[in-house]
């Protein structure tokens, strides 16, 4: 049995400290624990074994997750996690937007990056959003007109949801729309708050290409709403490969799969 590293937590101590990293970010990675602690990748994923087979983490695709379905950090938690991966998925994304675009963008930290990505560009485009971080990036740029929705706000997400949210939004059509999520599974992207998934279904529902932009912390999590099937999408911008059962899944579905390179 491999030893731990001189100073290198004990068992107890680290599903402690798995555990503390879980209450504020929903995800954690094998690797990164490994190299906190000071110990191995196995020694790690073994602990995350024991704490799934008590009931205390779900385990996920090279990590772990929180067991609760319903519940995800604010947003100002999420915007320090995956702060790299999600700016190459931004750019990623950004770049495949066609001057004179309509674009819906819904809230969330993966789609603000999109938004810088895309101010970067300083193309014309049209984006309806209910996003003040996504408006907050673009407005103001030449070329671009930002259409805010309304609805009632909630400061903790910097966006608008509710009825005149997604009441608005059916009355447009665009090319393209950008989402997140909070999980994806084989049977689709899901969401922690299900005023969001409303927001994501009334975005989908009216526009031809329907893309969502995910971590791939995401990855075998499993939120409280589904927001649709694979169908119900064109594409998917992650930073790596999904794991065999989600590949699967969008192969079935028809989903284009682009995995972001390093800015």
């Amino acid at each position: 049995m491999p030893r731990r590293s001189r100073g290198a937590p004990a068992k107890d101590q680290r599903h402690k400290r798995i555990l503390a990293a879980l209450a504020t970010d929903p995800t954690v990675r094998i690797s990164a624990l490994a190299a906190d602690f000071g110990v191995s990748g196995e020694t790690v994923r073994r602990d995350i074994e024991e704490l799934s087979r008590r009931g205390e983490v779900r385990r996920t695709y090279g990590g772990a997750s929180i067991t609760h379905a319903g519940v995800q950090p604010e947003l100002s938690s999420r915007e320090r996690m995956a702060v790299a991966e999600r700016a190459r998925i931004g750019v990623a994304a950004a770049a495949t937007v066609m001057p004179g675009e309509v674009l819906m963008v819904d809230a969330g930290s993966t789609t603000a990056h999109f938004a810088r990505a895309l101010a970067a560009r300083a193309i014309p485009v049209t984006v309806l959003t209910n996003s003040h971080a996504v408006a907050a990036e673009l407005g103001g740029k030449v070329g671009v007109r930002v259409v805010f929705c309304p609805g009632e706000f909630d400061a903790a997400e910097r966006a608008v949801y509710g009825a005149e949210t997604d009441a608005f939004l059916r009355r447009f059509n665009a090319d393209t729309a950008v989402i997140g999520a909070t999980g994806l599974s084989p049977e689709g992207p899901t969401d922690a708050e299900s005023r969001a998934s409303w927001v994501k279904r009334a975005m989908i529902g009216r526009a031809a290409r329907r893309v969502l932009l995910a971590d791939s912390g995401k990855f075998g999590r499993t939120s409280i709403e589904r927001i649709c099937g694979w169908d119900g999408l064109t594409d998917l911008v992650t930073d790596t490969p999904p794991p065999p059962d989600l590949d699967a899944a969008l192969r079935r579905a028809g989903v284009r799969v682009d995995i972001a390179g390093v800015v």
